[in-house]
């Protein structure tokens, strides 16, 4: 495959620039993650302070922008691993980025209550 070749065009440039924005956003959601996670053994009154935090409007929004990077990095990684492991994969990258793009939108439209209607309960009443 000549160099170049997965990532040309507009569309290419954009999933490889947003493949490595979800990544990193990943990444330090994790190391946050085990830093707030530790901080039960240090102290369990912080740590209950942290949680309480964790269940305002604000942090259901950021959990959603969270489940939006887990999905794309995966759905776009899997895209990344055809067009390199599948013959045919270069000729059809701009199609299975559509096609990730599509899927991408379905999921969120259907992550949509189950992470953010508990937010909506506490900003907009039952």
């Amino acid at each position: 495959m000549p160099a170049g070749t997965l990532y040309r065009g507009r569309e290419g440039m954009w999933s490889w620039v947003a493949h490595r924005v979800t990544g990193v956003l990943i990444f330090f959601f994790l190391f946050v993650h085990v830093l707030d996670t530790a901080l039960v053994r240090v102290s369990p009154e912080d740590y209950d302070k942290v949680v309480a935090v964790y269940k305002t409007p604000i942090v259901a929004l950021l959990e959603y922008g969270l489940v939006a990077a887990v999905l794309f990095h995966a759905l776009n990684g899997l895209r990344v691993i055809a067009v390199d492991f599948w013959s045919k994969g270069p000729r059809y990258q701009k199609q299975m980025l559509w096609s990730v793009m599509g899927i991408w939108i379905v999921l969120m439209a259907g992550a949509l209550y189950p992470v953010l209607g508990h937010a909506a309960r506490e900003l907009f009443g039952s």
